[in-house]
């Protein structure tokens, strides 16, 4: 699958989003090594510790099929859909990346405009803690 196609299945992810407290809607799109695409979409709570974002969403979806070989996701979100600024992986999205895959796992930013950042997990979670330590 290209970037840009799964950007576009970020981006339809983020349709589903629920997010009324926040107005703020995340898409996620996961790819597994034989080409399958787990989508992701943030899901708030009223008590807001509850609340899981979009990447948890697929990558949780994904294991639960029996699926744990990915090697990218692509992440797109915004205030009501709008995708104008790149939207990262949170901190927590960042450690449950760095549970199930590897360092040079890609994580594509998608922006309305077609601009997109590519980072490798590594770059964003250097040092990650892991189950060797």
């Amino acid at each position: 699958m290209t970037i840009s196609g799964l950007i576009a299945e970020a981006k339809a992810a983020a349709k589903n989003a629920y997010a009324p407290y926040s107005g703020f809607h995340v898409g996620a799109a996961l790819l597994t090594a034989d080409g399958k695409v787990y989508r992701g979409c943030n899901i708030e709570n009223a008590a807001f510790g509850p609340t899981v974002c979009a990447e948890r969403t697929a990558i949780f979806h994904a294991v639960s099929e029996g699926d744990r070989d990915f090697t990218a996701i692509a992440i797109v979100g915004g205030a009501n859909g709008s995708f104008d600024k790149f939207c990262p992986p949170c901190g927590v999205c960042r450690q449950v990346m760095a549970e199930f895959c590897g360092p040079a796992f890609m994580i594509h930013l998608g922006r309305a405009d077609g601009a997109v950042k590519t980072f490798k997990l590594g770059e964003l979670l250097p040092e990650a803690f892991d189950m060797t330590d």
